[in-house]
C-alpha cells in the first residue's frame, strides 16, 4: 500500500472536509469509512423494492452556510444544490390555504423585518411582534464579528446573547415573540436547526444560527437545496478529488486508532496495522470510545463526556404518489406533525411524487410502527396539499434517525474543540465545540478547523526539531 501522510476515519461531512482540505495542502490522505458507502449521516440508500436512492434523510442548507459551500466549491460541486436569491418559504395552512414569507433585495436584516411586515398569513399584531426581534439580531451580529478574537471562542460569544440555562422557548418569550409568528416562523426554524423542541432546546445555538442567517449579507438566509442524491452531492465528487490527489478511500474499512505514550502509534483496519502517524477522528460522539484502542488514558474525560451526551430522533417518511401533486419543491406545514415536505422530482428525476415529510425531534413518534406512520404522513398530505385528495398512494416508506444529532438541553456534557491530548489525534464532527448545533454547517467547520489544527501541528513539530 501507499504511504500516507494521514488517516481520516469517517467518511461523513466532516471527515471529507477535513480530507479534503489536507489534501489541498499537499498531504497524501487515506479516508477510512466502516460502511459501504461515504456520507455518514448524510447520505443516500438504495430502496428496498425500488432500486433508486432514497435520502436518509431531508437536509436542507442556508446561504450562512460558508464552511459548506467552500467544502463543495473545493471538489467542484456547487452545481448539485440549489440556492434561493433571496429567503422565501411557502406555507399551508390546515385548510390547505397557500402563504408564502417572502424577503424583499433589502439590507439584512431589515430584509426578514419587510418580509414578515408583508407576510398575509399573519395578523398584523403578530407581524409587529418580529420588530422586538430587530435589536437582538443587531446585537448577535456584533458579537460574532467579534469573535476572531484571540480570548473569544464562537460558544463564548454566543453565550453573551443568551443565558447558560435559557432555553429557546424563554428567549422568544423575553423577546416578545408569540402567537402565531412563533408557530409558524420561529419555533418550525428552531425545531428544524436544533432538531429538539423549543422547550428542550437550549438557546446560545439558536441565537447562533439566526446571528449567521441573518448576518451582513440577505443570501445568507437563503434555504439551499440539495439537487442531487446526498451521497452524490458531495461524497462521491469529495472522493474523485481525494484520489486525483494522491488519496484513497476505503469503505467496509472498521478501524481503529491505536495510542501508545501519548501518541498514535497506528490505525488498524480489520487487524491490518498501517503505520500512519496523524489521525483525525471523524466519528459521531457515540462512536468514539469505541475508535480508540491502546493506552485510552489520555482521551478517557472526552470519551466519557462524549458517552454522555444525549441524541435526538429524525424521522422522514417517504411517500410516492401517482401523479405530481405539488408545484413547490418544499413547503412548511405548521401545526403539523409532520413539520415540513419536500418534493424530490427534482433530485430524484422521477414524473410522479415522491414526497419526503420531515419530523424533527421526534422522540413522541419514534417507537410508531412503519404503517402507522405512513398513514399519518398520507392524512395529513391530503388535509394540506390540495393536489394530493385525489391522487393514489403507491407506496411509503419509514427512515428513523434515532441518534441523528445530539441533545442541545441545558446541562449537557461540554463538546470538545479539535485537538486532544494525544499527538497526533484530531477530533472533527458535528458534535465539537463550532457553537453550532448538529448541523452539516457544523461538520464542515469542524472539519476544517481539524484540518487546519493537524497542519499547524505538523509545521510546528517541524521547527521543533
Amino acid at each position: 500500500m501507499a504511504e500516507f501522510d494521514v488517516a481520516v476515519v469517517g467518511g461523513g461531512v466532516a471527515g471529507l472536509a477535513a480530507a479534503t482540505a489536507l489534501a489541498e495542502a499537499g498531504r497524501r490522505v487515506l479516508v477510512l469509512e466502516a460502511r459501504g458507502q461515504l456520507g455518514g449521516r448524510a447520505t443516500a440508500f438504495a430502496d428496498r423494492e425500488s432500486g433508486e436512492p432514497v435520502d436518509n434523510g431531508q437536509h436542507v442548507l442556508f446561504g450562512c452556510y460558508h464552511e459548506t459551500f467552500a467544502l463543495l466549491r473545493r471538489i467542484g460541486a456547487e452545481a448539485n444544490v440549489r440556492v434561493q436569491p433571496t429567503l422565501e418559504v411557502p406555507y399551508l395552512d390546515g385548510a390547505g390555504r397557500r402563504s408564502v414569507l417572502r424577503c424583499p433585495p433589502w439590507p439584512s436584516p431589515l430584509h426578514l423585518l419587510g418580509g414578515v411586515l408583508s407576510w398575509d398569513a399573519l395578523t398584523w399584531t403578530d407581524r409587529l411582534k418580529v420588530l422586538r426581534l430587530a435589536r437582538p439580531l443587531m446585537a448577535a451580529r456584533r458579537s460574532f464579528r467579534l469573535k476572531a478574537e484571540a480570548t473569544r471562542t464562537l460558544a463564548e460569544a454566543t453565550r453573551t446573547l443568551a443565558e447558560d440555562s435559557e432555553t429557546v422557548s424563554q428567549w422568544l418569550t423575553r423577546h416578545g415573540q408569540t402567537g402565531r409568528l412563533r408557530e409558524w416562523l420561529w419555533e418550525p426554524l428552531a425545531v428544524a436547526a436544533l432538531n429538539q423542541s423549543p422547550e428542550e432546546a437550549a438557546a446560545a445555538p439558536f441565537v447562533r444560527v439566526l446571528a449567521q442567517m441573518f448576518g451582513p449579507d440577505r443570501a445568507d438566509s437563503a434555504m439551499v437545496l440539495p439537487l442531487r442524491p446526498l451521497h452524490e452531492m458531495y461524497a462521491l465528487p469529495a472522493q474523485r478529488y481525494l484520489e486525483a490527489r494522491g488519496g484513497a478511500v476505503r469503505l467496509n474499512a472498521l478501524a481503529r486508532i491505536r495510542i501508545e505514550n501519548g501518541r498514535v502509534a497506528g490505525i488498524d483496519v480489520r487487524g491490518e496495522p498501517l503505520p500512519i502517524a496523524h489521525a483525525v477522528a471523524a466519528v459521531p460522539w457515540f462512536a468514539l470510545d469505541a475508535l480508540l484502542t491502546g493506552d485510552t488514558a489520555p482521551m478517557a474525560a472526552t470519551t466519557e463526556a462524549a458517552s454522555r451526551m444525549a441524541s435526538k430522533t429524525i424521522l422522514t417518511v417517504n411517500l410516492w404518489y401517482d401523479r405530481t401533486v405539488m408545484d413547490d419543491m418544499f413547503v412548511g406545514l405548521p401545526g403539523r406533525e409532520m413539520q415540513w415536505v419536500f418534493d424530490k422530482r427534482q433530485v430524484f428525476g422521477e414524473h410522479a411524487s415522491h414526497l419526503s415529510l420531515v419530523v424533527s425531534g421526534a422522540d413522541a413518534l419514534v417507537g410508531a410502527d412503519t404503517a402507522a406512520l405512513v398513514a399519518l404522513a398520507a392524512r395529513e398530505v391530503a388535509a394540506s396539499i390540495p393536489g394530493a385528495r385525489d391522487a393514489v398512494l403507491v407506496r411509503g416508506t419509514v427512515v428513523r434517525e434515532k441518534r441523528a444529532t445530539f441533545s442541545l438541553a441545558p446541562g449537557q456534557p461540554a463538546r470538545p474543540g479539535v485537538t486532544t491530548p494525544v499527538q497526533g489525534l484530531f477530533l472533527a464532527g458535528d458534535w465539537i465545540e463550532t457553537g453550532l448545533p448538529g448541523t452539516i454547517e457544523s461538520a464542515a467547520v469542524a472539519g476544517h478547523l481539524a484540518a487546519r489544527a493537524l497542519l499547524q501541528s505538523t509545521i510546528d513539530n517541524r521547527q521543533s526539531v
